[in-house]
């Protein structure tokens, strides 16, 4: 008996989805057409509006967060550059040279204490709340799906039952069909009827808990960079000081033969040298009420910062940025209709027989629906790499699976 790939499933398993696939789509064609009725729960799809708006919100605060991050990485750099300029313009005779050089240190030491709290109080925290959106939207279709299977089952029987010639055999296991496609409709309905109210109701302390934590941060950082900057402008006044008898004007150069004029060491300032300048204090002040506990560092990025990799990624990468692709028509290794590459960003677990299987890392090969009416939204149809290389044999391996679970590769 045929097998498709390795999970196993008989042709006879085969058949089922194809004709489950069939009764759906005749189904939704009947519902649009209004020739059937049609289960309607406003209260749910309510909630579902609601969940959507979230995960909209929640998508474009990650993506602004890391426009901020950027902007502050940036800002770090041309701040780091232009301390680097102050030292080498300051000549070795100058006084407070030492003290200019430590300032810069600190400020350099500032910028990068303040970019990783933002990174462990904000956008993990960020990323943690946007994680737990991959799975419920799943569910969400897959309930939508089971609500179709309940309407067709439930039109089906009582079409048996208002038939002219009534076959009692007919009608039972009709009914039995009826009762468990309810029962699978309620189970999925019932979670999410609990769960969509209660995450819709948290999105009040997440927005809270991370602008407290931003707008603490970066009140404590401007603190912090005002004493530098006091301190680096005290310095200046002490060089202005030792340098005040003389004028700064633009002088032409002398010739080689000319001696330079004017070429005297500068007098030792009057309380010998501009005070030292204080330790830059990195975690001297609490927390602001509400910041987010800061989470586990992150693996170093190749170049050995020490920010973490998913920081240093959105400097280099457009966010949310797309490959393009080309059709696989007529490529012999790829499966007919192929038309781009997704890859596993988590693991989902198969509920029906017409859906693969995936492990984070799984590469799937995309591939159009054979009829656009039984594509559900944000689900695709496609097979996965190894399964195709194997057995190069569409029908046992393709299936459905959450476009959201996976990230598109090229």
């Amino acid at each position: 008996m045929a097998e498709m790939g390795s999970k196993g499933v008989t042709a006879g398993k085969i058949a089922s989805n194809v004709q489950k696939k069939l009764t759906r789509a005749q189904e939704k064609v009947l519902q649009k057409l209004g020739k059937a009725d049609e289960t309607k729960d406003e209260q749910f799809e309510q909630c579902v509006q609601n969940f959507n708006k979230q995960l909209t919100e929640g998508t474009r605060l990650q993506k602004d967060l890391r426009t901020y991050l950027a902007s502050v990485k940036a800002m770090h750099e041309a701040s780091k550059k232009l301390n680097e300029c102050l030292q080498e313009v300051y000549e070795p005779d100058w006084p407070g040279r030492d003290e200019a050089s430590k300032i810069a240190e600190n400020n350099d030491l500032l910028w990068m204490d303040y970019h990783q709290k933002l990174v462990d109080q904000a956008l993990l925290t960020m990323d943690t709340y946007l994680g737990q959106f991959p799975d419920i939207k799943s569910r969400i279709a897959k309930r939508g799906r089971k609500l179709v299977d309940y309407d067709s089952a439930r039109h089906h029987y009582e079409s048996l039952q208002t038939a002219k010639k009534k076959d009692e055999a007919k009608i039972a296991k009709a009914e039995e069909e009826l009762i468990k496609a309810q029962k699978v409709f309620e189970e999925m309905n019932v979670d999410l009827q609990e769960e969509l109210p209660s995450l819709w109701n948290s999105r009040v302390g997440f927005y809270v808990n991370t602008f407290q934590s931003i707008a603490g941060l970066e009140e404590n950082f401007h603190k912090e960079m005002s004493k530098l900057n006091q301190n680096l402008n005290d310095v200046l006044v002490s060089l202005e000081r030792q340098h005040g008898s003389n004028t700064f004007t633009v002088k032409a150069q002398p010739s080689d033969s000319a001696p330079a004029k004017g070429n005297k060491s500068p007098s030792p300032p009057p309380d010998g040298s501009p005070a030292a300048t204080p330790e830059i204090r990195v975690n001297h002040e609490p927390e602001p009420a509400g910041a987010a506990t800061p989470g586990a560092a992150l693996p170093k990025s190749p170049s050995q910062s020490s920010l973490p990799a998913v920081v240093v990624e959105t400097f280099s990468a457009t966010v949310n940025g797309t490959v393009e692709s080309g059709s696989g028509a007529g490529r012999l290794d790829l499966p007919p209709g192929f038309m781009f590459k997704v890859q596993a960003q988590h693991d989902y677990t198969a509920t029906d027989t017409d859906e693969l299987q995936l492990k984070a890392g799984d590469v799937v090969l995309v591939i159009p629906f054979q009829n656009p009416e039984e594509q559900d939204e944000g689900w695709l149809m496609g097979v996965k790499e190894s399964d195709w290389n194997q057995h190069k044999e569409l029908e046992k391996c393709r299936g459905v699976f959450p476009e959201n679970f996976t990230e598109r590769v090229q």
